[in-house]
């Protein structure tokens, strides 16, 4: 059964009939691997696992938390992404996606956001989870892409992260700039009190920068096609379906039926 349904179904915005229009006399590129948003319990799992094993890793005493699916997994505005091999359909990595259409966003629990930042409409993405084996930066690479598409299908300004030394590096090279320069590293509640950069990428100029810097990944992100990536129709924030009972997007409802 699915647990994730759009509550009404809407024509695609125009940035993404554009990339489909792009993407058909553009050179196709097919991945070892597909990139999907979660679907069901069994997929959640699967996202579940795989972000628990990365955060393990390196986060160990955090991770503990991290071992059973989370409240803010079911909420409305989410959406988590999964990588999973083609080979055996196993996880390979995972991310969830939360916007600020209807509550501020996680690393505002930890932080005023500028002016710059202030009215517009934000993501963030948090648990970025990747398996270690030799497919994991381009897994990591293909869910940053699959994250750029999600924010183009829904009009948004900027995509807000928060990486932790030396995981901040990564999105530096990704062109992400600082929101707070001077302030260097914050403890963020939303990722148990780990010191975080706080980092801001603007979506409109992501093309143009990249041709600016003649950046390594431009055709990976602008000029090839990949039909594994597919985050899913263009559609309003979704609502979490109980068991048996679809409810709105109340956040205390999502969060019952998450400890259900």
């Amino acid at each position: 059964m699915s647990l994730f349904d759009p509550a009404v179904s809407i024509p695609a915005v125009p940035a993404r009939a554009t990339r489909e229009a792009r993407a058909a006399g553009r050179a196709a590129e097919r991945l070892p691997f597909t990139i999907r948003r979660v679907e069901t319990e069994a997929d959640l799992l699967k996202a579940v696992q795989i972000r628990h094993a990365a955060y393990a890793r390196h986060v160990p005493d955090f991770a503990r938390s991290l071992a059973q699916p989370e409240a803010a997994d079911y909420e409305g505005d989410t959406i988590v992404l999964l990588a999973e091999s083609k080979l055996d359909g196993s996880p390979l990595g995972s991310t969830r996606i939360r916007t600020n259409l209807f509550r501020p966003l996680g690393v505002e629990e930890s932080v005023v956001l500028p002016d710059w930042l202030q009215g517009r409409r934000l993501v963030e993405a948090t648990r970025l989870g990747i398996d270690e084996g030799r497919v994991g930066r381009m897994v990591k690479v293909a869910l940053i892409k699959a994250c750029f598409m999600y924010c183009e299908d829904n009009a948004i300004d900027y995509s807000v992260a928060t990486g932790r030394p030396p995981v901040d590096r990564q999105y530096e090279q990704m062109l992400f700039k600082d929101v707070f320069p001077e302030q260097g590293t914050v403890p963020l509640r939303h990722v148990g009190n780990i010191p975080h950069r706080v980092m801001a990428f603007e979506i409109a100029s992501f093309e143009q920068r990249y041709t600016e810097a003649r950046h390594p990944l431009l055709n990976f992100f602008f000029n090839t096609h990949h039909p594994d990536i597919d985050v899913g129709p263009a559609v309003p924030p979704l609502i979490a379906r109980t068991r048996g009972k679809v409810m709105e997007y109340p956040t205390l409802q999502a969060r019952e039926f998450a400890a259900a």
